[in-house]
């Protein structure tokens, strides 16, 4: 924790991490402070050393009255760099932070190694700024702190996470009005859009799904048109991703800036592989309807049994399907697992993977092996899909 000052103001800053590990520059939106990554930070500590800033006008840096603007902005991320020994670096920066690191590259090229633009703009409605900007000046921060929540949350995460909500309510309403105000003024009079074919260095655009302040339409997919080097990561977050959507804003970051999308991307393709065989196994309709289901807190799982299970397993030379398909049958039935055992069980049957006499056989083995109970539960399973695929 430190403070650099420039220009007469003090810059708050905080260096995190292990030495070893490469830096990463972490800029926050207007109305926030650094504490806005907070979420974001124990995935992203196992792989960078991190330089987190308060913005000039938020946090416990200085707020002096006045306009500011993004070269002075861009300036002041370079003087911290400069304090905290970061030659060069990757900049990630939300909104008004993204707006600061494109303005860092452009100024300050030798500084900048890539770029992570999360949910921002080259340009802004000028009309709009010019009217907040007046309404912080006249009657405080506090007039704007619900309208800001409403752009800054979903609606479902606000009625979710009232703590996070109402804490940031009261943050916006307590920040300095000088500060709000001139980091306004330095949006409304930003002069990015038609300059940035100049950025050189790989970009990664992130944009969140119920962003209502920067959208991708008008605004992300202009950065990727206009960026040389420039790929796209939408999130399921409105306009602050570290609050909504950490891990994954984590895992594009690391992504993009360690190299670890050819990882990814080698994972997607044994998922691809796996989904094939899950296919011709189970059929289309199942499988098209297991995809449709899939909600966020399971999707990860999914994805990983169909990589690993499906594929790793199910490609196995050693063993032919009709094979594999009669031990899942007599496993998942001396396990009592009797949602996989009637789902095999059915695909076998419709989709010729063995006859019924050979289900039978391996139950018959089953009531042996592990148990007359297991196997009188499978007979009885069996016999009503049996029953329902005569009826079909």
């Amino acid at each position: 924790m430190a403070f650099t000052e420039r220009d007469g103001v003090r810059l708050y800053w905080r260096l995190e991490g292990a030495e070893e590990r490469p830096p990463l520059v972490l800029l926050n939106s207007i109305g926030t402070d650094m504490s806005l990554w907070d979420a974001a930070l124990p995935y992203l500590l196992r792989a960078f050393r991190l330089l987190r800033i308060d913005t000039r006008g938020h946090g416990a840096s200085d707020a002096p009255d006045g306009d500011y603007t993004l070269p002075m902005l861009a300036a002041d991320v370079a003087a911290v760099m400069n304090a905290a020994g970061i030659a060069r670096a990757p900049v990630a920066g939300v909104s008004l932070g993204g707006m600061m690191a494109m303005q860092l590259a452009l100024d300050h090229p030798d500084r900048v190694s890539a770029l992570a633009l999360i949910c921002t703009s080259a340009a802004m409605d000028r009309a709009s700024w010019e009217t907040r900007i007046a309404t912080v000046r006249n009657e405080g921060t506090a007039a704007i702190a619900d309208m800001a929540i409403g752009r800054f949350l979903s609606p479902a995460f606000a009625a979710s996470h009232a703590e996070i909500a109402d804490s940031l309510r009261r943050a916006i309403a307590a920040q300095a009005d000088a500060g709000y105000a001139g980091a306004g003024a330095a949006i409304r009079d930003m002069a990015l859009d038609g300059r940035l074919g100049a950025i050189s260095v790989p970009a990664l655009v992130v944009t969140g799904d119920a962003d209502v302040s920067t959208p991708f339409a008008g605004h992300g997919d202009r950065l990727l048109a206009a960026l040389p080097d420039a790929r796209h990561v939408a999130l399921a977050s409105a306009h602050l991703p570290p609050i909504e959507a950490p891990a994954a804003l984590a895992a594009a970051l690391r992504d993009t800036l360690l190299g670890e999308a050819p990882v990814r991307e080698a994972a997607e393709t044994l998922f691809e592989a796996g989904l094939a065989n899950r296919r011709r196994v189970l059929g289309d309709a199942w499988v098209d309807r297991s995809l449709a289901n899939r909600t966020p807190f399971n999707a990860e799982f999914q994805a990983m049994i169909t990589r690993i299970a499906w594929q790793e397993i199910w490609s196995r030379a050693g063993l032919d399907d009709r094979t594999r398909r009669l031990l899942v049958v007599a496993i998942t039935a001396s396990l009592g697992r009797w949602e996989e055992f009637g789902l095999h069980v059915r695909a076998g049957l419709a989709r010729g993977g063995f006859t019924r006499d050979e289900l039978k056989e391996v139950l018959m083995q089953t009531a042996i092996y592990a148990g007359v109970p297991a196997a009188n539960t499978a007979f009885a399973e069996a016999g009503r899909i049996i029953a329902e695929l005569d009826e079909a």
